[in-house]
């Protein structure tokens, strides 16, 4: 079952708790606190796997959650850090948080990707210690890890697009210039997933074309297939529009290649740009007349044009190296670049509660929400610090510690961030 799209939910692991403990020895009375630190949190990581070329593993499983770290013990004695969830996805694969919309990652390279880090391990008593505060009772508990609610979505990485209406000779294109076996019948959707070809023209010297199933007029809007595989179109770095310039189911081979590049164009304005040699196919069945009207016209918007009969290989070659030709002169297949979430959108969307507890003169604030913004903020940036700063006030956190009697400066710890507070 070809699936290129899934919503998914991930969580990764909850840091271990820190320990409270006193060092034990004969003959040592007050050996003082030796409380260890909690383990961290498995984080949920994506990496591509080749041998997938689809998400339908994700239409069964859709909650993913990573280990949670071991809690520290006495003896100073640290938990373990939890296991990494690792996720496969198909290469080319494009991860989105679903509520901003933002691009976390392209999984088109062999880098994996983070996409919800472990919580800290809480600290453990030991931690506490200071020359008036010698024997703390508490230790932290260990950070929840993010979690987030993702949209995957599949998108090939082909340098190549094959476009048409059903039956015009796509499948029958990709089998002969390429190792590509797709479903050839004389009916309509006998291709209804993408099929991917290499087509070798010697040593070192590739590229990949994708038989991208029929479009027909209304793809753009959920007619047809077209609607679920244009995306696939998107990184293509130019298309081949193939055309039944005999007209044998009826059609005008013109109104043909019009109606496809506007559903290109309805979809995303920039496909409508990229490089494109249209192919009339079918030469065997159609009249020297209609050869000659169709060339005129496409020629005369300005495109390359070629003929062919595609199931006995006539002109195909001819196709092939003009295609390779003009590869030559165009840039890589298009990479995402990854996009920051807001984090006004995610303080906007977070129940926004907390708690506050003193012990021994540390106000221990903690709110899983704040979590998420505390990990994507650069501790070491004025700028980034600053709207943290906002963040404590705006949420109320900053007149709840003057409410609990903080002074001026007491400690603050939020996880494994602690300052002295300033009025």
């Amino acid at each position: 079952m070809f699936i290129d799209k899934a919503t998914i939910k991930i969580k990764a692991g909850d840091g271990g708790n820190g320990a409270v403990a006193f060092h034990r020895e004969k003959y040592i009375t007050s050996g003082g606190p030796d409380g260890g630190d909690g383990g961290k949190g498995g984080d949920i990581v994506f990496v591509v796997d080749d041998n997938l070329s689809t998400l339908a593993d994700f239409k069964y499983k859709r909650k993913y959650k990573a280990p949670t770290g071991a809690d520290g013990q006495g003896g100073r004695r640290n938990g373990r850090k939890a296991e990494d969830l690792i996720i496969k996805v198909p290469r080319g694969t494009i991860i989105r948080e679903k509520e901003s919309g933002a691009l976390m990652a392209d999984m088109s390279t062999n880098e994996s990707f983070i996409a919800a880090k472990g919580g800290k391990g809480g600290w453990g008593n030991s931690h506490f210690a200071t020359a008036t505060r010698q024997t703390p009772r508490f230790a932290k508990g260990g950070a929840p890890g993010e979690e987030w609610e993702v949209v995957l979505e599949l998108k090939l990485l082909a340098d190549v697009g094959l476009l048409g209406f059903p039956n015009v000779g796509k499948s029958s294109f990709i089998s002969v210039v390429s190792q590509a076996k797709p479903i050839i019948a004389d009916y309509h959707f006998t291709t209804i997933t993408p099929v991917l070809g290499v087509v070798s023209l010697g040593e070192g010297s590739s590229f990949v074309i994708a038989d991208i199933p029929g479009l027909i007029e209304g793809a753009s809007d959920g007619v047809g297939l077209g609607h679920a595989f244009l995306r696939h179109v998107d990184r293509c770095r130019m298309l081949v529009h193939i055309v039944d310039v005999a007209g044998s189911e009826g059609r005008d081979p013109i109104e043909d290649f019009e109606k496809i590049n506007l559903e290109l164009e309805r979809f995303n304005p920039e496909l409508a740009e990229r490089p494109q040699i249209v192919v009339a196919n079918k030469i065997d069945l159609a009249e020297p007349e209609q050869l000659e009207r169709f060339r005129s016209y496409i020629e005369g918007k300005g495109y390359e044009y070629f003929e062919m009969c595609a199931p006995i290989s006539e002109g195909t070659k001819e196709v092939i190296n003009a295609v390779a030709a003009k590869l030559q002169t165009l840039p890589p297949v298009r990479q995402y670049e990854r996009e920051e979430i807001p984090l006004d959108t995610l303080l906007a969307k977070q129940n926004t509660g907390f708690t506050i507890t003193v012990e021994d003169d540390v106000y221990i604030v903690e709110a899983e929400w704040l979590i998420r913004i505390l990990c994507r903020t650069d501790l070491d940036d004025y700028e980034s610090l600053q709207y943290f700063q906002r963040v404590l006030i705006s949420s109320g956190i900053i007149d709840a510690l003057r409410e609990k009697g903080i002074q001026e400066g007491d400690i603050v710890s939020i996880y494994d961030f602690e300052f002295e507070f300033m009025n």
